[in-house]
């Protein structure tokens, strides 16, 4: 499970008036965690989820308690670039500055259901936050039809269509007042096709970061939920048939890691011109190389697009041995093509670690 559906959760259990929850909405500068990071902060019992990497946590939590016994929401200036007993008091290494909008959680549990079933759905939804003035804190919920849930007037709705429609969040100033749109896409899903040994941490790797993830076999002793308990779903299915039984679309991660080489080539002839941005095939190079050869000689040709999306041998350069290593190396390359990051050493990346939130002014 994902922080988001952990925290989504939380707060569509709390029931009273007890429960405070702290968002992250605007960023400027280096900072551990990015808009959107939340902390659901309960009066009595442990916090769920992260806004940093645990300095701010206490601020906010003080916070918390005034904003509980006032139920009215404040938005909380963190300026870490300031050299000064309060920035070493928080102990950051970070440089930058933070906003977190701390308000009752009853304020926002209206919208959880409707996030909820978004993501459930595979559907993308945008919300916006008022972050100053009178109505901080109101919100409101856009998805890509254009529907909406909340009363914020149509400057904030056009602000969350273009965020939908460029696929990121972003800052807003809507008729002179501050708004933070956050774009909440559906998790990836990741489809396994083989079901031996090493696909099992494959499967629980990816299902930990939230993804919903397949596995793909046409052995069905195989296919069992005592082996493979993290999988969303266990698929039989021939190999020639098997992308018709998985129906890909457009975040659809496939890896193919069979072992066996008809059964490699059968999954690869058919995911080739099927949607999805990442195609991984288990094994050295040379053996994708005869994959291919041996696709040409029954007269199947992968486009431009398909072979700009396979990637073989699967996973990113970490010197992985074994099973979990390799899983690693293989989630972690999927999550850098699904961030179109390049995957290399951070220490030579230029620019900073995360994309900044897009700015606009609706209105």
């Amino acid at each position: 499970m994902s922080e988001l559906d952990e925290v989504l959760a939380a707060l569509e259990a709390s029931t009273g008036d007890d429960v405070a929850l702290a968002t992250v909405v605007a960023v400027r500068g280096s900072t551990y965690r990015r808009e959107g990071a939340r902390l659901v902060i309960p009066a009595d019992g442990p916090t769920v989820g992260n806004i940093s990497g645990g300095c701010l946590e206490g601020d906010v939590i003080d916070t918390a308690r005034e904003v509980l016994a006032s139920g009215a929401p404040q938005v909380v200036h963190f300026d870490l670039t300031a050299d000064d007993e309060a920035v070493w008091g928080w102990g950051l290494g970070c440089n930058g500055a933070i906003d977190v909008l701390v308000e009752p959680a009853a304020r926002a549990r209206p919208y959880v259901a409707a996030m909820r079933a978004a993501r459930a759905e595979d559907r993308p939804v945008a919300l916006v936050t008022i972050v100053e003035g009178p109505r901080t804190g109101a919100r409101l919920i856009v998805h890509p039809d254009g529907s909406a849930e909340g009363d914020l007037g149509e400057g904030p709705r056009a602000a969350a269509l273009d965020a939908l429609a460029a696929g990121r969040s972003a800052t807003v100033t809507v008729d002179g007042v501050p708004a933070f749109v956050e774009v909440l896409e559906p998790p990836l899903r990741l489809v396994v096709c083989g079901a031996g040994h090493d696909a099992i941490p494959v499967v629980e790797f990816g299902a930990r970061l939230g993804w919903r993830v397949e596995v793909v076999d046409d052995r069905r002793a195989m296919l069992d939920r005592d082996r493979l308990p993290h999988a969303s779903r266990l698929i039989h299915s021939q190999p020639a048939v098997a992308a018709d039984a998985v129906a890909p679309d457009d975040r659809t991660f496939v890896v193919v890691m069979s072992h066996n080489f008809l059964r490699d080539a059968a999954y690869l002839r058919s995911f080739l011109g099927r949607p999805g941005p990442y195609l991984g095939m288990l094994g050295p190079a040379a053996r994708l190389d005869r994959l291919l050869e041996s696709l040409a000689a029954e007269g199947v040709t992968p486009s431009a697009d398909d072979l700009a999306r396979i990637h073989g041998p699967a996973g990113l350069d970490v010197g992985g041995e074994g099973p979990e290593e390799i899983a690693w190396a293989i989630v972690a390359e999927i999550l850098a093509v699904h961030r179109r990051a390049r995957g290399g050493f951070l220490r030579d990346r230029a620019g900073p670690i995360h994309p900044r939130a897009a700015t606009a002014t609706v209105g």
